[in-house]
């Protein structure tokens, strides 16, 4: 059985050693060869989905690699002092795939989904397997301080369960703003936030003058439709970036440039992820279908790349970028200050804009909590992070204690892992999280029957 596990680690590690934009197009073109899905369409469409991809990840770095220096500037000029490095997502990921729960992760997420689907529990399948460490965190963070393996399994099944369930309530949306059927958003850092943008989108509606508020750049509906290109944001965010770094004048316009390109080639990508993904989901829909019989409407869940193309998307997620710096250099409790997972805000807002119907300006007002809220949660969850990361043979540098912005600060599996650490408060807060889910669950009924779904 120790034989067994370790062939399987090794066979995890050795996947993840491939980037999503490989992985995903390969374990698409397997699942397209099941279904029988005709070779030629699947190659092209395995093709595009995978450059799309790659083209996120290569502009996403791009972009990290403009805005980190100028972070870094800002914190040496202004003689800031904060202990917490936000080194983004990878130690995260490392320290799933290190834990000795990692072997059989993959394979129990994957059980529950096919367990859901053929309960008609859910219309969501769940392929997305690059961000099944999401899911897996949890299990690995509960077992090292627990060493429980029933614990660590709980709590995967809970997140595993709720990520899918509140991506079938993202699935109308998704239908609703991009026009792409069958298809809706996997990271549980995205759809997580569901309930919450639900119930603040909820509460905008019942705000006298705040309701009528509206800054949509994807549809144009808007005085201000001639400043919403997410270009020319971009170049002014890239401006103001460089001022307050103390650039030369050369350098805060290439900065605005450089920001002004990402921006412009974001959305270019998306389309093409969404030309890749229709024609596999709609087979793959149609396939599932047939093997079990009676169900209909089911949803691939996929990345958030599918939605670069929104302009809304992308100005809600670059406004929140400096606002998101300047809750960190004021906010009491805060140790970090947001560097490597700041750009992961486009992401983490999408489904939040697609619930506002590309509202800039309630999107961006709901987002304002959840970066507070992911800053504290970062922050005290530091000295774990370190610990757990240095276990895995991550040099961090002497006393130098490490977070991630947004995937350490998720809601959920902090709630999660205080929950099943006895945490009363966790504990009392049972019956308003039930409350929430419940009001979520009604208005996806609402939403289905709106969109004929």
């Amino acid at each position: 059985m120790i034989r067994v596990m370790e062939i399987l680690k090794s066979f995890i590690d050795a996947f993840f050693e491939f980037k999503a934009y490989i992985m995903l197009p390969f374990f698409i073109i397997i699942i397209g060869l099941i279904i029988r899905m005709p070779l030629g369409r699947l190659l092209k469409a395995a093709l595009q989905l995978g450059t799309g991809f790659a083209g996120v990840f290569i502009v996403f770095s791009f972009f990290v690699d403009n805005i980190r220096p100028a972070v870094e500037q800002i914190i040496r000029v202004r003689g800031l002092d904060f202990p917490v490095l936000d080194v983004g997502w990878p130690p995260l990921a490392a320290i799933t795939w290190s834990s000795p729960l990692a072997p059989l992760s993959i394979p129990f997420i994957i059980l529950i989904n096919i367990i859901m689907i053929a309960l008609k529990t859910t219309r969501t399948i769940y392929i997305d397997i690059w961000n099944y460490w999401h899911l897996a965190l949890i299990g690995a963070l509960l077992f090292a301080v627990s060493h429980n393996y029933f614990i660590a399994f709980a709590a995967i099944t809970l997140i595993t369960i709720y990520t899918i369930k509140t991506a079938d309530w993202t699935a109308p949306y998704v239908f609703r703003e991009s026009g792409l059927e069958g298809v809706t958003i996997s990271p549980v850092s995205v759809v997580g936030l569901l309930p919450f943008a639900e119930l603040m989108d909820s509460l905008y509606d019942r705000i006298p003058y705040v309701k009528k508020w509206n800054f949509n750049p994807h549809t144009g509906d808007s005085r201000l439709n001639q400043f919403a290109d997410p270009m020319v944001i971009g170049f002014f965010m890239g401006i103001l970036l460089g001022i307050g770094a103390g650039y030369s004048v050369k350098t805060f316009l290439e900065l605005g440039i450089h920001i002004a390109a990402v921006m412009y080639l974001l959305p270019k990508c998306g389309e093409l992820i969404g030309e890749g993904i229709s024609p596999i989901s709609n087979s793959m829909k149609e396939r599932i279908q047939n093997w079990f019989p009676g169900r209909s409407g089911l949803n691939v869940a996929v990345d958030t790349g599918i939605l670069m193309n929104n302009k809304s998307v992308i100005v809600s997620g670059l406004i929140l970028m400096p606002i998101a710096l300047g809750i960190a250099l004021i906010l009491p409790g805060n140790r970090t200050l947001p560097l490597g997972d700041l750009p992961n805000l486009l992401s983490v807002i999408s489904v939040t804009v697609l619930i506002s119907r590309g509202n800039v300006i309630r999107s961006v007002f709901t987002g304002i909590p959840v970066v507070v809220t992911f800053l504290l949660i970062s922050s005290s969850m530091a000295e774990l992070f370190t610990n757990l990361s240095q276990g895995t043979g991550m040099d961090m540098g002497q006393g130098q204690l490490i977070t991630a912005f947004t995937d350490g600060g998720n809601h959920i599996r902090f709630y999660l892992y205080h929950l099943f650490q006895g945490n009363v408060i966790a504990l009392a807060s049972i019956p308003f999280i039930g409350l929430l889910l419940y009001l979520s669950h009604r208005r996806y009924k609402k939403n289905l029957k709106a969109e004929g779904l």
